[in-house]
């Protein structure tokens, strides 16, 4: 999906581009990239890079144009992992300015892209922009860390209880949440202090505030998702322990269970062979065997107890 605004605003839709404009793209199609390609002079290559899941973020700088690779969190409800991470691209000319994400997201949606509060607020600065975009997508690791913390939290209710893996294999998938998370967020903070490093001398005030709260907000994510996998990894150690050790206690209950009723069916086993014995021929034969059976199960389940096998 292509959108042209005419400035980082986002609130003025335009029906094609114009000099100084905004084209936002979501999604593309193939006939968009090739729009891409032939009427905005997008090199091929960066498109490919952009629209590449497993791109690193950088910054680039040509003659002719600029670009910044961001890493942005992605929501991800119809698979297991419920939380991955995209690139997501600033491609910067005297013209015009190309956002390219490959999957539809929280930090650019298609249907409200603007950064900005205020209507209709017309801003054309570049760097602005940029820094805003990494102030959101910090705020979105923010906010996707929470919800990861609340489901770890509901799951660890459940693997007090549990013999079974699903609730672990739940919490693995939260770590794996985790580790990309971290992975991008440290990339995004490298780009952002070549941002800083590269624009030190022409940077304004603003910009300046603007840039140490990106760069805050996310170091804060960084840490809390840092605190959140160390946290989780010494959870799934101690909680693979404790399904091994329910399971120990289930078996033992069952190999108990299983002792007690052992001993009815042995006295009934050797009396019900056909063999004479003494008791033939009495018609106290059956009661005495049942009363027996039952009074030797019952002190079978005394010494257990005692013992705390059962």
């Amino acid at each position: 999906m292509i959108k042209i605004f005419r400035s980082f605003g986002g609130y003025v839709e335009l029906p094609q581009a114009e000099k100084g404009c905004w084209i936002n793209v979501t999604n593309p199609t193939p006939d968009e990239i090739t729009a891409l390609r032939d009427q905005y002079n997008m090199p091929d290559d960066i498109i490919k890079d952009i629209l590449d899941v497993d791109e690193r973020p950088r910054l680039e700088n040509d003659d002719d144009w600029s670009l910044v690779i961001l890493r942005i969190p992605i929501e991800n409800p119809n698979n297991g992992v419920p939380f991955y991470t995209a690139p997501l691209g600033v491609f910067m000319t005297k013209d015009v300015t190309i956002t390219l994400c490959s999957v539809q997201n929280e930090v650019l949606p298609s249907h409200q892209p603007s950064l900005y509060r205020e209507p209709y607020q017309q801003v054309n600065d570049e760097l602005n922009f940029i820094l805003k975009l990494f102030l959101r997508s910090a705020s979105t690791y923010l906010r996707y860390l929470k919800y990861i913390n609340q489901q770890t939290t509901l799951i660890e209710t459940d693997l007090e209880e549990s013999i079974r893996n699903k609730e672990l294999t739940k919490l693995l998938k939260m770590e794996k949440c985790l580790v990309f998370f971290i992975t991008s967020l440290r990339s995004n903070e490298i780009v952002l202090t070549k941002l800083k490093n590269s624009r030190r001398n022409t940077i304004n005030e603003i910009n300046e505030d603007l840039l140490e709260d990106a760069v805050i907000e996310n170091k804060q994510a960084i840490d809390m998702a840092q605190i959140y996998s160390d946290i989780q990894s010494g959870m799934m150690d101690a909680f693979a322990s404790v399904i091994s050790n329910n399971l120990n206690v289930v078996m033992k209950q069952l190999t108990s269970i299983s002792i007690i009723l052992m001993i009815p069916t042995l006295i009934a086993s050797l009396y019900g062979m056909n063999v004479p014995n003494f008791m033939e021929n009495s018609a106290w034969a059956f009661p005495a065997i049942l009363f027996f059976s039952g009074l030797a199960a019952y002190i079978g389940i005394v010494m257990f107890r005692k013992r705390k096998w059962f």
